[in-house]
């Protein structure tokens, strides 16, 4: 993730750090999130990332999350028998589940690969991207989408479900821009360049 913005926006310093004081000076805040909810959400109370997190979000600094660092913004998850998340959106995250089908078809669980993102507001994060341009997705674990307030684009995959959510300076992606080619890489510069309104 870090070369891709690297590569979006040249002249920025980007930093992977777990250093409370870098982030609170940071200019924006991305949430990445990999592994299972329990292991995530462990490892962020344990470093105190919880509270950095909100205070992120109080501060009005633009903040991306990704993947499961979309997923740990919401309310609850059902992975590993349910886990808390930092309650910052709406919505729970749920299971695909084994017996998946669209039209008969079974689908495989992870979802894995391609797939179209309905844009259902208009966000300067969509600025340049087309509606229904396809993103590259890897998860298991999705945002049910039942909270339309706060859903910024949409995705299906036997269900319908959030691809993207977004509230004031948080815009949070199911899919991995970094993997997305041309729309991810014009989505990771328009986080570069926006200034964390809608």
């Amino acid at each position: 993730m870090s070369k891709a913005l690297q590569h979006v926006a040249p002249d920025a310093r980007v930093l992977v750090t777990a250093d409370p004081k870098i982030i609170a000076e940071a200019d924006r805040v991305l949430v990445p999130g990999v592994g299972a909810m329990r292991d995530c959400m462990g490892e962020i109370v344990r470093l105190g990332f919880d509270r950095i997190i909100l205070d992120a979000v109080a501060s009005g600094r633009p903040m991306l999350g990704v993947c499961v660092g979309m997923q740990v913004l919401l309310q609850r998850s059902e992975e590993n028998n349910g886990v808390d998340c930092l309650k910052v959106f709406p919505g729970d995250v749920k299971f695909f589940g084994y017996d998946l089908t669209e039209n008969g078809e079974r689908l495989k669980v992870p979802h894995m690969g391609w797939n179209e993102v309905k844009q259902t507001v208009d966000h300067p994060m969509w600025d340049g991207i087309a509606d229904n341009d396809r993103f590259y997705f890897v998860h298991s674990y999705y945002a049910a989408g039942d909270h339309p307030e706060v859903v910024a684009g949409t995705c299906r995959y036997g269900v319908d479900f959030a691809a993207a959510i977004a509230r004031d300076n948080i815009f949070a992606a199911q899919f991995h821009p970094e993997k997305s080619q041309h729309a991810g890489l014009q989505l990771l510069k328009n986080f570069t360049r926006w200034n964390g309104r809608p």
